[in-house]
């Protein structure tokens, strides 16, 4: 086909500027990113999708739009919330018109970056964050945990779009630089705040595990295991399964379903042998007493 071949377009003409309704439209549809999700082109359908309008905005030679369209389903793989960042650069680039070669190099170089920096900043930090919040919030009993969550979520999710959107179509390959120059420290940055996040909720959510083991001394009171180990570490527990399941996910390739299995040995087991501090009754006769 004649638009596989194209290094350029026939019309070197530059296009007017998008109007608003349609740079809207694209963060709209961006929100589909991955709807056709796949492993041979992992992002790209949705990245077509929503890039589209555009694109069809900006050729109106038949030919341009078909090369367009057709190097625009490259693989792709980016950061959801940060697409339209990268959106905006190309659609700067393809309204000037811009050999097809440059607009591909520079669309997966700054794509594939974003993608961990997206990560750092939202999977790590801001969801994890806004979900131990508003999750403490239903188990209480409010709605507004999770209408909270949805609120926070999903309104800083559009509030980048839409910024990112007009800012990086606005500058053009100036926000590529901007990006690389400081991509490194952000991305650090997120990652520190991501961890000691992660260890709150450790300690949060984790904390109420404790051993019910005692061993009598034979002067009266006994001596609780899990005194000594507070003593160590507060929450020693919690953050040795926390560290058990990296090992297993990162080393062993384990899944998520195998560790939440594993867990439910654990604690079945645990409570039937009077390991874990409880209110209940060890099924099996043990040596130690169950610290209530």
């Amino acid at each position: 086909m004649e638009s596989n071949a194209m290094t350029s377009y026939k019309d070197t003409t530059p296009a007017a500027r998008l109007d608003n309704q349609t740079l809207n439209k694209m963060v709209w549809r961006s929100c589909q990113l991955q709807a056709a999700f796949n492993y041979e082109r992992m992002q790209s359908a949705g990245w077509l999708w929503a890039i589209l309008p555009g694109l069809e905005k900006i050729h109106t030679n038949k030919d341009d739009l078909a090369a367009s369209m057709t190097h625009n389903m490259d693989f792709l793989n980016t950061h959801p919330f940060f697409v339209t960042f990268v959106m905006g650069i190309v659609l700067s680039m393809e309204q000037q018109k811009t050999d097809i070669q440059t607009i591909r190099s520079v669309r997966i170089s700054t794509a594939a970056p974003l993608g961990g920096i997206g990560d750092a900043l939202f999977w790590y930090t801001l969801i994890p964050i806004t979900a131990g919040l508003t999750a403490t919030m239903a188990i209480d009993g409010s709605i507004m945990g999770p209408i909270l969550y949805f609120v926070i979520a999903f309104g800083v999710e559009m509030v980048l779009r839409y910024a990112l959107m007009y800012w990086s179509y606005n500058l053009g390959l100036t926000a590529v630089k901007m990006m690389t120059a400081n991509a490194k420290a952000f991305t650090h940055a997120a990652s520190v705040l991501g961890v000691f996040v992660v260890g709150a909720l450790i300690s949060n959510y984790g904390g109420g595990t404790k051993l019910g083991i005692s061993i009598a001394n034979g002067e009266g009171d006994p001596i609780v295991i899990q005194n000594y180990l507070n003593m160590i570490l507060p929450c020693l527990i919690a953050f040795a399964f926390t560290m058990m399941c990296y090992t297993l996910i990162k080393k062993k390739n384990w899944t998520p379903v195998k560790c939440i299995a594993l867990f439910l040995v654990i604690g079945i087991v645990g409570a039937a042998f009077g390991i874990w501090a409880g209110s209940y009754q060890p099924l099996v006769p043990v040596p130690w007493s169950v610290v209530a």
